[in-house]
């Protein structure tokens, strides 16, 4: 059985620990044949969002074949529409029984269309990653982009899709309201936990050591936040600020990500011994992190980082955001905080294990 993971929406990044590579990687896991065709776009090591010179093929640490289409000419048209070399192709090599559709925003959708409309029997799934909190915000978003285009791209696939999911609430909202998309074919998909780095980060000595690494004490009350720290994270800075004015020391505060330029003084001002910033981390780190903290904090807009941390059992603060309470998990963060460790570690890592979410990805 052949799964073709398509990821033209966006960039795809090789190691990192987001829907499209979580749901390839257990996929393969579970003794499927897998292949990811993407574009050349992806994040380098400052998780800068970069090309690749030119389209390639190969085999992925996971044993993944991945196939990076090269944009259409002209191409500063093209990589606006999405437009790719070679879809077509590529999924007649591929030959796929499933085809799993990360984000139906490109415009080369009509050539998946294409492909099924030759080949019966193909199931098809699509998951949303937007919602009206990070898309539809200006006039050429909300009525160009979302309102025309995107919408005639989730509509042309809706007749050969199984399921569209959404990753959040919101996002399940967004399908049916902005694009249109039957209720009896929207569900909820949530993003997850990868179960082997959770259990590796886990492993007794794990959260000595990183914490021995950060200058920390073990009596220390060790509080991790990061991800994009950008101007809809500012209130980060004010969770810095918070850290240092309190008085004795014994709470620490760890952040790790990227810094925009526009909160770079602010963020660099507050730094001192109660405030560490341990600059961008890859995947595998972050659990590590999560592992060393007694808190994880979340003041910004909803990240992948959310589930992992509630995936690993740790007490998480959030910000409350209309339409992001994937599960009663993450209303018990915000509302009973100091209990939230218990029962994130007995129904986190089933609820948020990718092993389990990729099954349900496919089921019947």
């Amino acid at each position: 059985m052949k799964i073709v993971h398509i990821c033209l929406s966006g960039p795809y990044s090789d190691g990192y620990s987001y829907q499209e590579n979580m749901l390839a990687r257990f996929h393969k896991k579970s003794g499927y044949e897998v292949d990811i065709i993407t574009s050349v776009l992806h994040l380098d090591d400052d998780g800068i969002c970069s090309e690749f010179d030119s389209g390639s093929r190969y085999v992925d640490d996971h044993g993944v074949n991945v196939s990076r289409l090269q944009y259409k000419t002209p191409r500063a048209v093209n990589r606006i529409l999405r437009r790719y070399k070679g879809l077509f192709n590529a999924l007649e090599k591929s030959e796929p029984d499933i085809i799993f559709i990360h984000g139906c925003q490109f415009s080369d959708i009509d050539v998946v269309v294409d492909y099924l409309k030759k080949h019966n029997g193909i199931r098809v799934f699509v998951d949303n990653h937007a919602d009206f909190n990070n898309s539809a915000l200006n006039f050429l978003s909300k009525h160009i982009y979302n309102g025309m285009l995107w919408k005639h791209c989730a509509r042309i696939i809706e007749p050969y899709t199984e399921k569209f999911y959404g990753v959040l609430p919101a996002r399940v909202d967004f399908l049916k309201k902005a694009y249109g998309i039957p209720a009896g074919k929207c569900e909820l998909l949530v993003m997850g936990v990868d179960d082997d780095e959770a259990q590796k980060a886990l492993a007794p000595g794990v959260r000595k050591n990183r914490r021995e690494e950060y200058g920390v004490s073990d009596d220390d009350f060790v509080i991790v936040t990061g991800g994009k720290i950008d101007s809809n994270k500012p209130q980060v800075i004010s969770l810095m600020k918070a850290v240092n004015s309190l008085a004795g020391g014994k709470i620490k505060l760890i952040v790790f990500g990227s810094v925009t330029d526009e909160l770079k003084r602010s963020f660099e001002k507050n730094l001192g011994d109660s405030v560490k910033y341990i600059g961008w981390r890859r995947s595998e780190d972050i659990y590590t992190d999560f592992a060393a903290a007694d808190l994880v904090a979340f003041p910004g807009l909803h990240s992948v980082l959310w589930e992992q941390a509630v995936g690993m059992g740790k007490p998480c603060a959030f910000k409350r955001i209309k339409g992001f309470e994937q599960d009663n998990k993450i209303k018990y963060a915000q509302e009973n905080i100091g209990t939230l460790k218990n029962e994130a570690e007995k129904k986190g890592m089933k609820t948020f294990s990718y092993k389990e979410i990729a099954k349900r990805a496919i089921a019947r």
